[in-house]
């Protein structure tokens, strides 16, 4: 150790033995806070003595009483100790979980796979602030507007950091009332003959892709309702008005009442979306953001 901070330190257990002593009136008492021997305390105190040139304790048989100088010392060294705890406690508030965490979520992804584990997050990290808000509009992370936001398909190129937090893959719904009433589809060109729900958002023209014999393949398909979330399609095609292809989390738990059946499966392309956490990176990430990511991972994989 470098000897100006092996001084500092030295110095810093000093003015707490000598404030520890004052406290307690004895070096026995002061001794056994300290787990040192009484001899040792004096010794220490003698050395304090001796490197300042000053008499700071008045000994005698029956108590210890502070010189003029070992006032002046005392005040000192309590100021200085309690600097030092300041000091400590403020850079430990920085790298603990405390404070507003902004995250960013899609509609149906954030209320049902997101949303459910927050009880458990704030349960962990009582000093964290959650603020989450659910919506399809992309914000901008960089510029502040989210700490975290949860993004779904390929990312753009970016200065964020991201973290894969898993993966989902795309399905084709129908209830099975639907089904009895329609038909179910053999092969996806069968689909021309059914209502197709499909997301309202901009493209050309609405396309769903297959594969058979190995080959990938687009079908466009045609429908009288759009949405702009895979849970409102999975909720309209359980109540039997159409056939959906959404994300698989979005309609799990139809599936796994049973009231939306997957079709086409042997034409499905395998088509899957990773899904990933994306924030401002570098060395000094927030602890909210380092502890809420990690928290996402480990729940959602």
């Amino acid at each position: 150790m470098d000897a100006k901070l092996a001084g500092g330190a030295d110095r810093a257990r000093s003015l707490a033995l000598f404030a520890t002593v004052v406290e307690q009136g004895s070096f026995s008492a002061a001794g056994r806070i300290l787990d040192l021997s009484p001899s040792a305390v004096a010794r220490a105190i003698d050395r304090i003595e001796a490197r300042l040139g000053v008499r700071l304790l008045l000994r005698s048989t029956r108590a210890l009483s502070l010189t003029v100088e070992g006032q002046a010392y005392l005040q000192s060294a309590r100021r200085i100790l309690a600097d030092l705890d300041e000091a400590e406690q403020r850079i430990a508030d920085q790298g603990a979980p405390r404070g507003r965490l902004r995250i960013s979520a899609a509609l149906s992804h954030g209320r049902l796979c997101v949303v459910p584990l927050l009880g458990e997050f704030a349960a962990l990290y009582p000093h964290i602030l959650i603020d989450i808000a659910l919506t399809d509009t992309l914000v901008d992370v960089a510029a502040g507007q989210a700490d975290v936001a949860i993004r779904f398909g390929p990312l753009a190129d970016s200065m964020l950091t991201a973290r894969k937090l898993g993966e989902t893959r795309r399905v084709i719904v129908a209830s099975p009332d639907y089904l009895v009433n329609k038909g179910e589809p053999g092969v996806p060109e069968d689909l021309h003959a059914h209502n197709c729900l499909n997301f309202n958002f901009r493209r050309a023209e609405p396309v769903w892709p297959f594969r058979r014999d190995g080959r990938d393949f687009a079908l466009s398909v045609k429908g009288g309702i759009e949405a702009n979330n895979g849970e409102t399609l999975g909720q309209l095609a359980a109540g039997g008005a159409g056939i959906a292809r959404v994300g698989a989390f979005s309609v799990a738990g139809e599936i796994a009442a049973g009231r939306l059946v997957p079709i086409l499966e042997e034409f499905n392309p395998g088509d899957v979306e990773q899904i990933h956490a994306v924030f401002v990176g570098g060395a000094t990430i927030p602890a909210r953001i380092r502890v809420f990511v990690d928290f996402l991972a480990a729940r959602l994989r």
